[in-house]
């Protein structure tokens, strides 16, 4: 089929070279075989194949899982409501469970969440529908009219914390599972295994309960009082002051122990024939795909915060936590990705797919080929544009790596 094809001792990605005069001489007898001889549309198709790869390849990843493994996903049950936070003002309480987000029904938590994320990094306004622990029914309207808190909200971390609530969890005791280094409670000589008593004589039943009552206390100095072993002891901890949002919350840089497993009462799992299976695929593959969009535009105008970006070293990092996670979070990693780079090569970057079929669509449009210098100036843009992405991803990642 006049085709070459490689197989390399290291296959560390792929390519595909198109006949083209463009890239050197073309014999005369191949010249119709030519990339710059066809016409428009068909180059178009052939730029299109790229990016439809990558999402056809989610969707097929996505079918296999929906169709042996099901799409299994945790009941959206409120748990800790930070008092006078957004979500308290709102009227959300503890025990809540959240039925439909913005008139769709909800399967779990995922489908909050991901609309959350939209919501709060667009118009600011999510009407739900939750049902209390008594079976009864109301209307929760979360607002954030302030663009500053909105963004805010969109800063890696910060969209729970920002929002004043937690999903239900299993008690955790309030044992510190790590003490971040140069914090307030490496300072004060807390480590990692202690078990925190009381705080300014207030009795701690959990590691939330530790969170909120310094949550409480930005920069002021309290007592703690823990448990090292059979030991009790108490010292003075000087807490920091964040901003989150609108307020400023207290931290100490400790870390929770690893949470005990969710009861099988909070599992939903649905399942799915071949064709069902196939469907939800496609659905939530065309989901991701538009919120990666919305996100990626509202970056640009500001809305949302470049910190989001993620260069090698996060991804390298999210493949392996995945991995470790077991089969289907590394599956679900790769869809992400996958989708990622098949939404990031239609953008209409003159380097990237998407630029090169602005580039044929203008061609097609003025009936002949746009002038080399006119390209040439395309493709220093886009290089220059990519390079600004990746500077400002690595930097992400640098930062994120040294805290």
């Amino acid at each position: 089929d006049q085709t070459e094809y490689v197989l390399a001792a290291l296959p560390l990605g792929g390519y595909v070279k198109l006949l083209d005069e463009r890239e050197g001489p073309v014999a005369p007898e191949d010249l119709a075989r030519s990339f710059t001889r066809k016409h428009p549309w068909k180059r178009i198709v052939v730029l299109l194949a790229g990016p439809a790869a990558n999402i056809i390849f989610a969707i097929v990843v996505l079918w296999g899982i929906f169709w042996f493994a099901g799409s299994p996903d945790v009941r959206a049950v409120i748990g800790a409501v930070v008092p006078d936070s957004i979500a308290a003002r709102s009227g959300l309480r503890d025990g809540d469970e959240v039925t439909a987000f913005n008139g769709r029904p909800v399967a779990g938590r995922s489908d909050v969440i991901l609309g959350l994320v939209d919501s709060m990094s667009g118009d600011g306004v999510a009407d739900m529908i939750v049902r209390d622990s008594g079976g009864a029914t109301r209307n929760v309207a979360l607002r954030v009219e302030d663009a500053e808190v909105r963004r805010a909200l969109t800063e890696p971390g910060a969209f729970s914390r920002g929002l004043g609530f937690q999903f239900w969890a299993p008690p955790r005791p309030a044992v510190i599972g790590k003490v971040l280094p140069g914090g307030p409670a490496e300072r004060a000589g807390l480590r990692a295994g202690d078990r925190v008593l009381t705080v300014d004589g207030i009795a701690i039943s959990g590691f939330e309960s530790l969170v909120q009552v310094i949550s409480e206390r930005p920069g002021q100095e309290v007592t703690i009082a823990y448990q090292r072993g059979s030991q009790r002891s108490s010292v003075r901890v000087l807490t920091l002051a964040e901003t989150n949002g609108d307020r400023q919350i207290g931290r100490i840089r400790v870390e929770t122990t690893a949470p005990p497993p969710l009861p099988d009462s909070m599992i939903v799992n649905r399942s799915y024939g071949p064709l069902g299976a196939l469907a939800a695929a496609s659905r939530q593959a065309w989901d991701m795909t538009v919120l990666q969009a919305k996100m990626f535009w509202r970056m640009i105008a500001g809305d949302v915060s470049l910190k989001n970006l993620s260069g090698p070293l996060s991804i390298a990092e999210y493949a392996g936590e995945s991995a470790s996670g077991g089969i289907l979070p590394f599956l679900g990693f790769l869809v992400l990705i996958s989708l990622s780079l098949g939404f990031l090569n239609l953008l209409p970057v003159p380097i990237l797919d998407g630029g090169q079929i602005v580039f044929q669509l203008a061609e097609w449009l003025k009936g002949s080929p746009l002038s080399d210098r006119t390209q040439a100036f395309g493709q220093q843009v886009g290089i220059a544009l990519l390079l600004l992405l990746m500077g400002v991803a690595l930097f992400n990642d640098v930062a994120r790596q040294f805290g």
